[in-house]
């Protein structure tokens, strides 16, 4: 069956070869007062599908065709024509009658407050309203990175899924509404526990449209093993409420466990919502329980700031390899909430990425499962950002490999030998470098390392506490010794900590830097073991010119990094529902 055929009796999405098909609804009004079409008119009506559709299409709609754009939250912007989708939609055609500009754009967030529509999405049922097709599921959008899954139920099915049926509700068209509720009723069995609360938050937002598949989500939520503080963080408080009373009803849950936390757990839990670990360990002082026994850390890692579940990890208090009530360790949980610097900061701490959940998954295997292909494989610019997702996947790679020898960094760093201040410039500038060809990357390592907590030097910046302005361009370091501070100390270890982390965690990118680093130029100096001492003090002359022209060169894109950086410098808060975007975030290298 064609599944682009939107006049046959049926409409079809599939996604390789798994395949939904569903009764399209239609309008028995219309149906009663019509004759039968015959072939020429659906022969017809195909070509005028094709030639609407191929107006959506054309890359010269926003030039020459349309007269509105529709904006996303990411920034893109989709050109459509007004005419085409107030007679369509009723909703658009509300939008557009405030839209008195040719080319006037309305920001999709202000229908879609409660949920975020991604740019997917949004086509899907853009291509509907033009053509009257219903297409196939994007293969790399609705495809994760697992290559032994099916793909008919991992998160990035379920999501994109989710989405459009959002979406088709928002834009109130019945028929999509329909057509992928049914989809989601026909894979619930095979979607995974904590990816049902994505499609139940969903469809109680749908409302009386979607009962079917929120009363099937309840259900099977209600025989899961889901604890409360996982429902109350994803779900509204009715949908809790009515999931813990059928639990009771039905005798699977006691009366004395079908609350909240006890008080002492349920305060250090708001203590860390708000960040405070030293509230945290105040209340463990009272003696009432401790991080383990409430899951503090398995809380913080879920649900709290990166910056504070480095702080609990650093009390050494927290089992980071116990499991909770559901079998998850720790880094289960950092695996389905994708948080980069969380997964790393782990893994230092010594959690263990071969244990594995009660249904045999390890980290790594969740992370791939939630990560979808067209993310993972979409080529990212030296400079350029690389999407947390793949980062967490191949972070959670390179620990399931055995760890590289954790020896100097380079040649260049080698040639350094014990001569302090060189090796300080040495990490300055390949740090620097990092923060520009691999700015998430660097990141999670230099936060991890606490790099923000030390001061950064610079050749002149060394040179001044000896030398004055007339030396400088010419060092010598037999007359003029550099003498290593404190201050000196603790950034070349905070540098050399990032650096060490680059290379367990993100081996490609130090690679990179490793060649550049050990240019030709500086591997010369590193030649000759029989130097005299003159030759190699000329040696280290050109050796110290040579990084003073890269820290330079660090210096003046500076500024312009650090701007570019701001806005993505907070982290995720939740594991869960994150109600003010709607999204639902539970189970794409540095210095």
């Amino acid at each position: 069956m064609d599944n682009r055929n939107g006049f046959s009796d049926s409409n079809e999405i599939s996604n390789n070869s798994s395949t939904c098909c569903i009764a399209a609804a239609t309008n028995s009004e219309t149906l009663a007062s019509s004759e039968p079409l015959n072939t020429p008119d659906i022969a017809a009506l195909q070509i005028l599908s094709r030639n609407l559709e191929s107006v959506f299409e054309s890359t010269d709609s926003d030039s020459l065709y349309s007269d509105a754009k529709i904006g996303l939250s990411s920034g893109r912007e989709v050109p459509v024509h007004r005419c085409i989708l107030s007679a369509r939609s009723s909703v658009f055609k509300t939008v557009f009658s405030g839209l008195k500009d040719r080319g006037a754009k309305f920001e999709l967030k202000e229908l879609a407050r409660d949920y975020e529509i991604g740019y997917d999405s949004l086509v899907a049922v853009l291509a509907y309203l033009y053509s009257g097709r219903v297409r196939s599921l994007p293969r790399g959008v609705c495809v994760c990175v697992d290559d032994d899954c099916s793909h008919l139920a991992c998160r990035p099915a379920v999501d994109f899924v989710a989405e459009v049926l959002y979406a088709a509700f928002t834009f109130q068209v019945s028929e999509l509404i329909s057509l992928y509720q049914r989809h989601l009723l026909d894979i619930i069995d095979k979607v995974e526990m904590d990816d049902i609360l994505v499609v139940l938050y969903v469809a109680n937002m749908c409302g009386n449209t979607c009962e079917r598949l929120l009363a099937k989500c309840i259900e099977t939520l209600v025989k899961s093993d889901v604890d409360i503080v996982t429902l109350d963080k994803a779900l509204p408080y009715h949908i809790v409420k009515q999931i813990m009373d059928s639990r009771l009803e039905l005798g699977l849950d006691k009366p004395e466990n079908t609350g909240f936390p006890d008080k002492h757990v349920k305060r250090i839990h708001r203590a860390l919502d708000s960040d405070d670990v030293e509230l945290v360990r105040m209340l463990l002082k009272e003696g009432h329980t401790n991080l383990d026994e409430a899951s503090a850390l398995h809380y913080a890692v879920a649900y709290c700031d990166a910056k504070t579940t480095t702080e609990l990890l650093d009390l050494g208090l927290a089992d980071v390899n116990r499991r909770n009530s559901r079998g998850y360790t720790v880094l289960h949980v950092a695996a389905m909430r994708k948080e980069p610097k969380i997964i790393v900061s782990l893994l230092t701490k010594g959690a263990r990425p071969s244990d594995l959940t009660l249904d045999g998954r390890k980290a790594f295997q969740i992370s791939k499962r939630l990560t979808r292909a067209a993310d993972y494989y979409m080529s990212t610019e030296e400079g350029k950002a690389s999407p947390k997702d793949r980062l967490c996947v191949e972070i959670l790679e390179q620990a399931e490999r055995r760890d590289p020898l954790l020896g100097e960094a380079s040649l260049s760093l080698a040639m350094a030998g014990d001569d302090l201040r060189m090796k300080l410039l040495y990490l300055e500038n390949r740090v620097g470098l990092a923060k520009l060809l691999f700015p998430m990357e660097a990141k999670v390592a230099m936060d991890i390392a606490k790099v923000d907590g030390t001061s950064e030097f610079t050749l002149a910046s060394i040179n001044s506490n000896k030398l004055n302005d007339a030396q400088r361009t010419t060092v010598d370091l037999n007359e003029a010794p550099f003498r290593i501070q404190e201050e000196h100390l603790n950034r070349l270890k905070a540098l050399s900590r990032t650096v060490e982390l680059g290379k367990r965690f993100f081996p490609r990118c130090s690679e990179v830097l490793n060649k550049i680093m050990d240019a030709d130029d500086l591997s010369q100096l590193a030649c000759g073991g029989n130097d005299t001492p003159e030759e190699r003090l000329v040696k280290k002359q050109r050796y110290v010119e040579l990084q003073d022209v890269l820290s330079k060169a660090f210096n003046e894109d500076k500024v312009e990094f650090d701007r570019s950086t701001i806005s993505s410098s907070s982290s995720s808060k939740s594991i869960g529902v994150s109600r003010p975007n709607g999204k639902l975030t539970g189970s794409g290298r540095g210095g």
